[in-house]
């Protein structure tokens, strides 16, 4: 990235035309229809497009005019790859990011009114928008999804965090069919911004006529249903039909109204061997010509279960557009080589994460002995300097990346040097004096260091290799780094939803994830202080004690609780300077306390996409906060 912010870098891809904006006029023609549609039309088993279109369809000033028909075929690894179906249909929020990842634009809402200290947000909606059963969609179904849903606690232990504010959730309120109202007790200043993420689609995600059916404040007999299916409770009932923005049941139930482009046909279920969306006849997005989004009919997502057999699909030309599992610069070389043969091109993914592999240690263990060996700073420090990073940048990363902790990237307007660079020097002298002078300075037979009660020092350290096949061969290294210095690990590859259990139940030793916040610093924060419960892996009970105001997890010591209080301070702030200045501070406690271990700077990423696939942008954001290529906007992709 040099020495630019993440403006400069990436408002270039404006400059290069690779926007798909929303501010065009919509062309003084009739609208236009996929042919399929156009024949149940005929066939009088659809209404005609002038009634499902809202009376202003969102126009999607398209690079090039695209024609109807084909299929998108995508691959998924395994059984609890959800994401991979989310970053291609699901990102139908009231609000979305531009490709540059730099501005919010108009969506679901059309306009937006904001108060002067951002406590108040007003949403315009699109009159006459429908779900994808052809039912109406307005204000009540926002207000059933935030205050009937989101704010149930039996649904939710705690109110989704997009939706607070200093531990307090938002007021939603209806003033018309088509405005809503958000209003909260403190300045939310990046409201929008977070409302543009995945974990912001909440708002829309929950059609009130489908899903109150399943909630016992509109269904009283919500006990039978529940019975009828064999469930413990109608909250597991409610989300196994309607599902939740990161869970497979999202994927799993044909019947459920989206305001996504592809609806699900064939579901994403135990045992299924492919997922099939097919185009929305509702959808609310047209070109500038007037035709009726998505272009293409449908999207084919095959089940692998295993990496090699999305290579093999990827460069026999079977896949039109991947970068998920396939990603890794080990495999570039392969797919460059094919890309002839297979019809493709690559694209390129700029990174806006920070560490390519963070190392959590639970500070938070279930084991006294254990928790005290983690929650010792020093110790972590001592295993960080152990790490000979510049070995594994050039076997691993092929001497693409340079030793780095975590924090805003170089180049950032608020890189921190400390957070950034502090013990990353290899240099085992100094974390072998250390874990000696610790107590852990008696080894047993096989020079491994015993603690002081007697216990070897030994713990496991969880990968998903499907995902990140490059954390297991640096995690592998790190061993072997790490035995030098007379410490023990297991490089613990398990399958994702193994992966996720354990970390819910706070089960885990450590584990690994690529480190997030490089270039959005405040919309992942998880490094920086304990804020995710699913993310922040060295003390999962402290960010469920945050996001729940302290109601349940475990309470944090003190410089979790100022940087807690700093952050959202600083997203309550408008004026860039002072939320600079209140961030700075979450660096500086964060920096001092070195809870996660880092290991490299993130590296750029890279995905392929067929020739035959227009309006697809040559390069974007390769971020879970701009998940893409959702905001590029698959459903103006279109085939050749």
């Amino acid at each position: 990235m040099g020495n630019r912010s993440r403006r400069d870098v990436l408002a270039g891809f404006a400059a290069a035309g690779l926007i798909a904006g929303s501010k065009a006029t919509m062309a003084q023609t009739a609208a236009k229809e996929a042919p399929a549609l156009a024949k149940l039309v005929a066939d009088g088993k659809l209404p005609a497009l002038a009634s499902r279109l809202p009376t202003r369809p969102m126009v999607v000033d398209v690079a090039k005019v695209g024609t109807y028909g084909g299929t998108l075929r995508r691959g998924l690894r395994g059984s609890a790859d959800h994401n991979g179906i989310l970053k291609i249909l699901g990102n139908q929020g009231l609000v979305r990011w531009n490709l540059a990842f730099t501005e919010v634009l108009p969506n679901v809402a059309e306009t937006w009114d904001v108060n002067p200290d951002a406590t108040v947000f007003t949403f315009h909606l699109r009159p006459g928008m429908k779900w994808s059963d052809g039912q109406p969609f307005g204000a009540d179904d926002i207000v059933f999804a935030v205050e009937d849903c989101a704010k149930n606690s039996e649904l939710y232990k705690s109110v989704p965090s997009p939706m607070v504010i200093a531990n307090k959730p938002a007021t939603v309120t209806k003033i018309d069919d088509a405005t809503v109202r958000f209003t909260f007790a403190q300045p939310y200043a990046m409201f929008l911004e977070i409302l543009a993420t995945p974990l912001g689609q909440h708002p829309t995600l929950f059609a009130k006529h489908y899903c109150s059916q399943f909630h016992p404040k509109y269904n009283p007999k919500v006990a039978d249903l529940v019975k009828a299916a064999n469930l413990s409770d109608w909250a597991t009932l409610f989300r196994n039909k309607c599902g939740d923005i990161e869970i497979p049941a999202r994927w799993g139930n044909p019947e459920r109204p989206t305001m996504d482009p592809w609806v699900i046909k064939e579901p994403y279920t135990g045992g299924a061997q492919r997922v099939v969306a097919e185009r929305n006849p509702f959808f609310w997005q047209v070109d500038t010509q007037g035709q009726q989004l998505p272009y293409i009919d449908r999207v084919n997502f095959s089940i692998s279960q295993d990496v090699e057999s999305l290579m093999i699909d990827a460069i026999s030309g079977r896949l039109d557009m991947q970068d998920r599992h396939i990603n890794t610069l080990q495999n570039k070389p392969t797919l460059s080589k094919n890309a002839k043969a297979g019809a493709y091109r690559l694209i390129e993914l700029i990174s806006s994460g920070a560490q390519q592999v963070q190392i959590y240690l639970n500070i938070t263990h279930k084991d006294p002995k254990m928790q005290e060996m983690f929650a010792n700073k020093e110790f972590r420090q001592a295993l960080s300097l152990g790490i000979n990073r510049a070995e594994i940048i050039e076997i691993v990363y092929l001497g693409q990346s340079e030793p780095y902790q975590t924090g805003p990237r170089p180049g950032h307007p608020w890189f921190h040097e400390k957070l950034a660079r502090q013990f990353t020097a290899f240099d085992p002298a100094a974390a072998g004096a250390t874990l000696d002078r610790l107590g852990y300075n008696k080894k047993d037979a096989s020079g491994f260091r015993l603690r002081p009660d007697g216990q070897k020092v030994f713990f496991a350290v969880d990968i998903i290799p499907t995902l990140y096949p490059d954390a297991v061969d640096t995690m592998e290294l790190v061993k072997r780094h790490w035995a030098d210095i007379g410490i023990d690990i297991k490089v613990n590859t398990i399958e994702r939803a193994l992966y996720y259990a354990r970390g819910d139940n706070n089960d885990h030793d450590a584990a690994t994830w690529p480190g997030p916040g490089g270039l959005d610093p405040m919309l992942d924060p998880r490094d920086f202080f304990a804020q995710h419960t699913q993310g922040t892996r060295y003390a999962l009970p402290w960010a469920t004690w945050y996001v729940s105001g302290g109601k349940d997890g475990q309470e944090p010591p003190e410089s979790q609780k100022q940087r807690m209080k700093l952050f959202d301070e600083a997203r309550g702030t408008a004026d860039l300077a002072k939320r600079g200045a209140l961030m700075k501070q979450v660096f500086d406690l964060a920096a001092e306390a070195f809870e996660p271990i880092g290991v490299c700077l993130s590296v750029n990423a890279f995905g392929i996409a067929k020739l035959n696939l227009a309006n697809v942008p040559s390069k974007e954001p390769d971020s879970w906060s701009w998940p893409n290529p959702a905001p590029a906007m698959p459903q103006q992709f279109f085939f050749t």
